[in-house]
């Protein structure tokens, strides 16, 4: 049958594969759980029908049964009275009961190996259900412990690809750089100070050499 079925894919279903192909593991478990708790509710139904029905098939075999007694007993009956016409109609209800006893039986036989089955479906998705509580949390925790993992060896595969150091080493000597010119310029502008001063001391000088020598010739 198709819950059967569906029974038997739950129980076959491998926790940890299913965690790890899952985009969202924590839905993914927590809808597992789901699944098996309503497959779980819909077997238990099915085997306490099934158990009705074996019990009502058994009552209906008894009765059967019952009946074979009764009108044997009426056949006999019949012979001792030299009734050999009744004795073969009674005869006849005995076989054709004895039929239906053992259709039933064969009924039972069949009724019992379909509750054994949904029992042993019952037991095993019911152990089921309980691995797949127990290791909920579990194999959350370790699938987000290997995403973590996979980050940081992406970042540390980054980090060792040369990228961020040639990175840092740029920057490091645009700053120098920059220092070096600003240093240049105030160098620069230091030694174009020097110059005139330099150059007004000389002209000062040159001014004061004229005035002696006009004071000498008398001009």
């Amino acid at each position: 049958m198709a819950l059967l079925e569906r029974v038997s894919t739950l129980v076959r279903a491998n926790l940890n594969d299913l965690v790890d192909r899952a985009e969202h593991p924590e839905k993914m478990i927590k809808q597992v759980i789901l699944d098996m708790h309503n497959q779980l509710l819909q077997v238990k139904t099915q085997v306490a029908i099934a158990i009705a029905d074996q019990h009502l098939l058994e009552k209906r075999r008894k009765e059967n049964e019952d009946k074979v007694a009764e009108w044997m007993r009426k056949a006999e009956l019949a012979v001792d009275k030299k009734q050999d016409d009744l004795a073969r109609v009674a005869l006849e209800r005995v076989e054709s009961y004895r039929e239906l006893t053992d259709g039933f039986a064969q009924q039972i036989t069949d009724q019992k190996a379909q509750v054994d089955n949904l029992k042993t479906a019952l037991r095993q998705l019911e152990q089921k259900l309980t691995e797949a509580q127990a290791k909920a949390d579990l194999l959350i925790a370790q699938h987000r412990r290997a995403r973590a993992v996979g980050k940081a060896s992406d970042a540390k595969i980054a980090a060792g690809n040369g990228s961020s150091a040639a990175a840092f080493d740029r920057m490091k000597d645009k700053v120098a750089h920059s220092v070096a010119l600003s240093q240049a310029k105030s160098e620069i502008a230091a030694d174009n100070m020097e110059e005139r001063l330099a150059a007004l001391e000389k002209e000062d000088r040159i001014e004061q050499l004229l005035t002696e020598l006009k004071t000498k010739r008398g001009a």
